[in-house]
C-alpha cells in the first residue's frame, strides 16, 4: 500500500506538471514566432559584453555583434574583466574599423560578483542616450538580425526586457546527454508562458537580454542585484516589477562554449545550484527528496513494483518521457533520451549536492578563479 501511495503521488505530480504547469515543456515560445512589424523608428542600442579570459570564443562573439544588420544606432562595449589570456587584444584586432569600444575593467569591488561588476561598468559607460541595453555573454554568437527582432518585439509590446534562451552547444556525448535536460529543468522552474504573462513570474536567460535602460534605472540599476549568482533570473524578477517582460527559445543565438565532458557540465551546474536553494540545508534536503519522488520513484516502481503500483510508475515514467520530447527535437536528439531522464536527473541531483559541498568549503560560485558565493555569505 505504501508503494502504491507513493506511485500515485508521483503520477499526480507528473499530471500536474504536464497539464497544469504553464505548458513549460511544449517549447512554444520562440523568437521567430509572432514577430511584430518593424518599428517606425529604430532606437539607439548599446551592447555590453563582460569578458574574463574568453580568448577562445571572443572573436566569434564580438564578430557577430559588429556584423548586426540593425537599422538604428548600435554601440558595442566589451568590458575586459582582468583577463590574462589576451581577450581584449584579440577583440581589438578583430574590430578593425568597426565601432567596438574596449573598456578595461576596474578591480572587483567588495560585495559584487565579477560578471555583474563588469556589466555595471559597461552600463555606466553606455550613458543615458540609448533606449536599450543589450546584455550578452562573451560566449554567445548571434545571427545578423537578432537585435532587429529583439527591438521589434520590445517596441511593439512595450517590454522592459526581451530575453532569449540561447541554444547551447550539443555536440559531445556529455552535451547530448545532459544539455537538453538543462534547458528542460530551467523551463520547469521558469515556465516561459508564465514569465511572459503580465502577472506571471520573473525570469530571464542571461546569454541574450535586451533591457530598457530607463526601467533598469528605476529598478536601482545593476547594483540592485550585485550579489546574485543567478543574475539573469534575478534581473528578470527585478524588471518584472517595472513592466512586461518576454522570454523565449532561439536557435539563432548560440552558445559556442564547449562542454566536452561531464565534469565540465557538473562545474557549470554546481556553480549556482545551491544559490537557487538560497543556501538553505532544509531546501536542499527537500529538493533531493522531491527529485527522488518525481524522477526516481517512477522507474523504480515500473521495474520492480507490482500491480497498481507498477502501473502508476509506468504511467508517470511515460509522461516524463513524453514531456521531454519537444526539447529533444529542438536539440535534434533521439526520443530515447526521454526514457533516460531519471538517470540524467540523478546527475543533476549530484551536482546540487556538489554545489552545497563547495559552498560549505568556501568555494561556492566558483568561476574563472573566483569563489563568488563565499564572498556573498
Amino acid at each position: 500500500m505504501i508503494a502504491l501511495a507513493i506511485g500515485v503521488l508521483s503520477l499526480a505530480i507528473w499530471c500536474w506538471l504536464v497539464f497544469a504547469h504553464g505548458g513549460f515543456w511544449l517549447t512554444r515560445e520562440r523568437d521567430t514566432r509572432d514577430l511584430p512589424a518593424p518599428p517606425a523608428a529604430w532606437p539607439d542600442v548599446v551592447a555590453i559584453v563582460p569578458a574574463r579570459d574568453e580568448a577562445d570564443v571572443i572573436a566569434r562573439s564580438i564578430g557577430s555583434l559588429i556584423a548586426q544588420d540593425y537599422p538604428g544606432s548600435l554601440r558595442v562595449i566589451l568590458v575586459d574583466d582582468s583577463s590574462s589570456d589576451g581577450t581584449a587584444a584579440m577583440a581589438r584586432q578583430l574590430a578593425g574599423n568597426h565601432p567596438l569600444e574596449i573598456l578595461t575593467g576596474q578591480p572587483l569591488a567588495p560585495g559584487w560578483t565579477g560578471k555583474l561588476w563588469a556589466v555595471a561598468q559597461g552600463v555606466e559607460e553606455a550613458g543615458v542616450q540609448p533606449r536599450y541595453l543589450w546584455l550578452t555573454d562573451a560566449d554567445i554568437e548571434h545571427a545578423p538580425d537578432t537585435l532587429s527582432t529583439l527591438v521589434a518585439r520590445g517596441e511593439a509590446h512595450d517590454l522592459v526586457l526581451v530575453s532569449l534562451m540561447a541554444k547551447l552547444r550539443c555536440d559531445s556525448l556529455a552535451e547530448r546527454a545532459l544539455i537538453p535536460a538543462f534547458v528542460f529543468f530551467f523551463q520547469m522552474l521558469y515556465p516561459f508562458r508564465r514569465v511572459n504573462k503580465p502577472t506571471g513570474i520573473g525570469g530571464a536567460a542571461g546569454g541574450c537580454m535586451l533591457v530598457r535602460r530607463d526601467a533598469l534605472e528605476r529598478a536601482g540599476g545593476i547594483a540592485a542585484i550585485r550579489t546574485a549568482l543567478i543574475d539573469d533570473c534575478t534581473l528578470g524578477a527585478l524588471l518584472k516589477r517595472q513592466g512586461r517582460i518576454w522570454l523565449g527559445l532561439t536557435d539563432r543565438s548560440r552558445s559556442i562554449r564547449p562542454y566536452d565532458g561531464a565534469g565540465v557540465i557538473a562545474a557549470m551546474i554546481s556553480r549556482s545550484a545551491y544559490a537557487q536553494l538560497r543556501y538553505s540545508p532544509l531546501m536542499l534536503v527537500g529538493t533531493l527528496i522531491g527529485l527522488a519522488l518525481v524522477y526516481g520513484v517512477p522507474p523504480a516502481l515500473a521495474l520492480f513494483g507490482t500491480g497498481a503500483g507498477r502501473l502508476a510508475g509506468l504511467a508517470a515514467w511515460a509522461l516524463m518521457a513524453i514531456s521531454f520530447q519537444p526539447i529533444s527535437r529542438f536539440y535534434g536528439r533521439s526520443p530515447l533520451w526521454g526514457i533516460a531522464l531519471p538517470l540524467i536527473a540523478a546527475f543533476y541531483a549530484g551536482c546540487t549536492l556538489l554545489s552545497a559541498w563547495q559552498h560549505m568549503r568556501g568555494r561556492g560560485g566558483m568561476w574563472k578563479g573566483r569563489a563568488q558565493a563565499a564572498e556573498m555569505r
